[in-house]
């Protein structure tokens, strides 16, 4: 007789499982906050508020059920290096993890990557590898994973797959159970943004599961790959370019975009992005992301078609991150002026929809 036993002892899996259990015990579900609109539109909008978080984005998510996914396949054991290509909230979001389970975490990163972003990975026990081209970070991450017997997160390939998309108090289910009592407990619309294009994918999987009537809106900012790929159906569309945006947005589809169960994709210039960004901001009395600004920008066309038909009903978009990180970007004039761009029509747009539900965008 003959066999082959390649079984290991689980203690340190079943440890690492209840460490990040552990974790999301201790944490209370994301806010869904009601955004202010003239009370006579009978249309509510609700943000939920990803930015509460311990690492402060939506990418906490993402990053918690990559680290159970690599965990319980067998990829990630004690010891084993987690390597990432990422310059943005995922990598400060592995980090958070890898540090909780005593390993090692690096992030692959463009050069151009800001201090800031660098020291809020390093801030939570990552190390930054650095890259001189952007399309390079997949494959120097997997050379480093290799090369060290670690592992490639890859979470642009295993976002949509990471995810209990059924439940498992996911996003989605998260936000239908937030807005039971709500006026309007079933949204017409939830609309995200597509960095892997996980979130997307566990939305409009749920909705379609649950037999919701909730149509799903995916915004994508300026030189991403998603809506010409969507447009075109073409799964291989790449524009080769970076977003300004970040955390959505990227130069080419991602495995883990899922354009079937998306029913439309808006397309939103960066400028109309960081006006929106700063509208929301003086209205909700906070700071938010660019990507919010990204989301909202979208949710307003479609809340005017629900005016100009005559619907009430419910909207809900995320709030991907604070805007704190942003302080030295977006919120800065002359960052703003160094692009190129100018606020003033993207403003005046908000002005009028905020005014008289007219969308001229």
């Amino acid at each position: 007789m003959k066999y082959c036993d390649r079984s290991a002892p689980r203690d340190w899996v079943d440890n690492a499982v209840r460490l990040i259990d552990a974790d999301a015990q201790r944490s209370a579900d994301t806010h869904l906050l009601r955004y202010p609109l003239p009370v006579e539109w009978n249309i509510q909008l609700y943000l939920k508020d990803e930015s509460t978080h311990i690492t402060g984005s939506l990418k906490h998510r993402l990053a918690r059920s990559l680290f159970l996914y690599a965990i319980c396949n067998g990829w990630v054991t004690e010891g084993t290096t987690v390597v990432e290509a990422s310059s943005g909230s995922t990598a400060v979001s592995e980090a958070y993890f890898a540090k909780l389970l005593g390993l090692e975490f690096v992030a692959v990163m463009p050069a151009s990557t800001s201090p800031q972003k660098v020291a809020l990975i390093e801030a939570q026990g990552g190390r930054c590898h650095f890259v001189q081209r952007p399309p390079d970070m997949y494959t120097e991450a997997a050379r480093l994973a290799a090369e060290c017997g670690g592992h490639y997160m890859d979470q642009f390939t295993h976002a949509e797959r990471a995810t209990d998309w059924r439940g498992n108090n996911n996003i989605a289910e998260s936000i239908f159970e937030q807005m039971t009592l709500e006026t309007h407990p079933v949204p017409e619309w939830i609309v995200a943004g597509a960095g892997t294009g996980g979130t997307s994918a566990t939305i409009g999987r749920y909705i379609r599961y649950r037999r919701h009537a909730t149509k799903l809106a995916v915004v994508d900012p300026e030189n991403s790959a998603f809506y010409g790929g969507y447009e075109t159906g073409d799964a291989g569309y790449r524009t080769g370019m970076p977003s300004r945006i970040e955390g959505i947005g990227r130069p080419r589809v991602e495995p883990s975009f899922v354009g079937q169960v998306v029913d439309r994709m808006i397309e939103v210039p960066d400028v109309a992005s960081i006006a929106a960004m700063r509208h929301a901001s003086r209205l909700l009395g906070r700071r938010v992301g660019g990507s919010t600004g990204t989301n909202l920008w979208g949710v307003f066309h479609l809340i005017s078609e629900m005016l100009a038909a005559g619907r009430s009903g419910s909207v809900v978009t995320l709030l991907c991150d604070g805007g704190d990180r942003y302080a030295g970007t977006y919120f800065d004039d002359e960052w703003v002026a160094a692009q190129g761009m100018s606020l003033a029509e993207p403003t005046a747009v908000l002005d009028e929809f905020h005014a008289t539900g007219i969308w001229n965008g």
